[in-house]
């Protein structure tokens, strides 16, 4: 099986972008995605309080994940460690859809240490500069609850007046909102740029060691 795991986190992504993302990436690699488990626990929650998480993991042990970042699993190193160390025990296929690289049992120690580092880097730099909602991030909107159903009938190339019918909205509304979401190229899978042959390279490459 396939599956989507969203985490939401104000000071990072929303659910909506990171299905959004997620979404095109299945688009372009071909990839049906059976289930998503939409995560709406508390970032400050450590990984044993996470009990629905720990046990939706436990019960599709092999199957492939897709997530947008590694800061979805966790934003706590030591969860980071653990999720890391039990999803590859597991023999998950872990698709990290931002840096653009796949970790299994057979990935390189480097690989696993860079994405780790990666999230070490960002965490760092987000408790110096923890004000507001970061740049490019959106807010929530109505038809955020209607995206499935937006990406099909783009696929049917039904005109926005056609979807606002039915969907019983404004037309403009809704114009504006598959401009600003780029729900076009989510449909066609043209959302990600294509994946860097030396994707996993340049993870290991931003490592940065103390001086």
């Amino acid at each position: 099986m396939v599956l989507a795991y969203i985490r939401s986190d104000k000071n990072f992504a929303a659910a909506h972008e990171q299905l959004q993302f997620i979404n095109s990436y299945a688009l372009s690699n071909n990839i049906f995605i059976d289930d998503e488990f939409i995560d709406y626990t508390s970032k400050n929650k450590r990984l044993s309080e996470r009990k629905n998480v720990t046990d939706y993991f436990q019960n599709n042990k092999g199957d492939t994940l897709l997530v947008f970042d590694v800061w979805v699993l966790s934003s706590d190193m030591e969860d980071i460690i653990q999720m890391f160390s039990c999803l590859l025990k597991h023999k998950f296929n872990v698709h990290f859809i931002k840096p653009s690289v796949i970790i299994s049992q057979q990935s390189s120690s480097m690989l696993v240490l860079g994405l780790m580092d990666q999230l070490r880097q960002t965490l760092q730099s987000e408790s110096k500069k923890l004000i507001g909602r970061p740049l490019g991030s959106k807010s929530n909107s109505k038809f955020d609850k209607h995206f499935n159903k937006l990406i099909t009938f783009i696929k049917e190339s039904k005109s926005v007046s056609e979807m606002a019918r039915e969907l019983h909205v404004s037309r403009s509304s809704l114009k504006d909102y598959i401009e600003s979401r780029e729900l076009k190229q989510i449909a066609f899978g043209s959302l990600l740029s294509k994946t860097h042959e030396n994707a996993e390279k340049q993870v290991i490459d931003k490592i940065i060691c103390p001086n």
